[in-house]
């Protein structure tokens, strides 16, 4: 099995041994900082480094070209096993803190969910919380995508690896002609955006160090913050219009920010019709839900109504996930509505979760296809997504999508719930996990943590954070017999 598997389980390794190598950050923070969780980054270094070697040792006279069976396999491990390193600092540091917990936080930071199951964030040691929003930007725009740049460095193509990863739509587009290049200019400009976005934080009241971790969170659309009361700790808009203003562009598909870089012209958005819908959409929801409110009077009056609406609405559709109030308190419609967000408002292409705006469009044009077929029988109909004709085999893959979604949802919801959950909750952390959202609502809500969740129900929603980031179709296939077949 090592051997079939040998190109998968080699860059496996090697990517092992740079995260492990990765922790010398927040370990060098810990020596300078006197925090005193030096020895737990000692521990998971030498840990990490040790195993990801002698991975990459034993199998590396096997190597060959990856085929997509191989591509499949390493991005599945690489979400499923990187968190069970990633979560060894917490694991050795953190007093009473058990191992499904420590590896629900490690998952939730690298698929940037933001679900956590920790209080008392504010005594945290400063580089255990660098470590957990440091995990949210590694994974944000993903790992595979780092890999891929360096592929051609260990010998492989990195091709077939970043269509196992990338949604649906997006797989036979490239913004370069070689992939490599894709790669390191999608990372390029993340890289320039998180600068800019820790820069605006500490311009608008931020730390240094707190910005900085906080720009972790916002561009990889994850949600740890170093405070309990997450961004509400500050009650600065500023900070809020800041976060907003990033997450709307973490939101949007980095292909269109790197060809706008790249061109030097902010034209490039124009053309771009799946950010017009996003941006749309939040704009109208925003201001429905913030009239729907407003007669409530659950703030003092409208223009803080739709400061709170807004913010709520684009940090929970973008899957960002950050909250400023305890928007619990809310009418239920409300606390839905935003949750809902979540399920589809963020572009492909983008950090986000859920299943992206795109694949949202192409299925309500689908179905007036349909309803205009009912009455035209004879008319040719076609599905178009800008100026693109959408083929039959596209809109196939995404309609199977979209059963496995809402199948994936109901399954684990019902699972939850004959645990004793109550629906509410049960319902809304699974949402909340495979959209890669973060709070949910009730017991999960944005005033509570998972911590509430006994060890059963902490795996479940793990299993639902690792299907939404891996879009589910890539952990279904290692499911299907015919895969291990030879």
């Amino acid at each position: 099995m090592l051997i079939r598997f040998a190109p998968a389980l080699y860059i496996l390794g090697i990517l092992i041994t740079g995260f492990g190598l990765l922790m010398l950050l927040p370990l060098s923070l810990s020596w300078l900082s006197g925090d005193g969780a030096h020895s737990a980054y000692d521990e998971a270094v030498l840990i990490t480094v040790a195993s990801g070697t002698l991975l990459s040792l034993s199998v590396r006279r096997q190597k060959r070209e990856m085929s997509v069976r191989d591509s499949f396999l390493l991005v599945s491990l690489i979400w499923s096993l990187l968190p069970a390193f990633g979560a060894l600092p917490l694991y050795l540091h953190i007093q009473d803190l058990s191992w499904t917990d420590a590896y629900f936080e490690a998952v939730s930071g690298l698929t940037a969910t933001g679900a956590t199951v920790l209080s008392g964030l504010d005594h945290l040691p400063l580089s255990i919380n660098f470590w957990r929003t440091f995990m949210h930007w590694i994974g944000g725009l993903g790992v595979v995508v780092l890999a891929v740049a360096i592929l051609p460095l260990l010998g492989f193509g990195g091709r077939s690896m970043l269509k196992a990863e990338t949604p649906g739509p997006m797989k036979d587009s490239k913004i370069t002609p070689r992939i490599t290049e894709t790669a390191k200019g999608l990372w390029m400009v993340y890289v320039i955006l998180t600068i800019a976005c820790g820069a605006s934080l500490h311009h608008a009241g931020m730390s240094p160090w707190e910005a900085t971790m906080h720009a972790f969170s916002v561009m990889g659309l994850g949600g740890f913050s170093t405070r309990d009361a997450s961004l509400g700790h500050f009650g600065s808009l500023e900070i809020e219009m800041v976060v907003t203003f990033f997450a709307l562009l973490a939101g949007i598909n980095y292909s269109t920010h790197f060809l706008a870089l790249s061109k030097r012209s902010l034209r490039v958005y124009r053309f771009d019709t799946e950010a017009h819908y996003f941006l749309g959409f939040l704009a109208l929801s925003s201001l429905a839900l913030s009239l729907y409110l407003w007669p409530d009077k659950i703030y003092e009056d409208f223009l803080t109504t739709l400061r709170y609406v807004a913010f709520h609405s684009v940090s929970l559709a973008t899957s960002l996930g950050f909250a400023t109030t305890d928007y619990a308190q809310w009418p239920m419609f409300g606390q839905l509505w935003i949750l809902f967000l979540g399920s589809f408002v963020a572009c492909s292409g983008s950090a986000g979760g859920g299943i992206k705006m795109m694949r949202a469009v192409i299925l309500y044009r689908q179905v007036f296809r349909e309803l205009m077929r009912a009455i035209h029988p004879r008319s040719v109909q076609s599905v178009r997504f800008g100026e693109a004709v959408i083929p039959d085999q596209v809109l196939h893959a995404i309609l199977g999508f979209l059963f496995i979604y809402v199948v994936s949802i109901v399954s684990l919801t019902l699972l939850l719930i004959a645990t004793r959950l109550d629906v509410i909750t049960a319902f809304s952390a699974v949402v909340a996990c495979i959209n890669n959202t973060g709070p949910g609502l009730n017991l999960v809500g944005p005033a509570s943590t998972y911590a509430v969740l006994n060890d059963f129900q902490t795996w479940v929603c793990t299993w639902a954070m690792l299907l939404g980031r891996l879009e589910i179709f890539t952990l279904m296939v290692l499911l299907m017999p015919a895969f291990w077949r030879s």
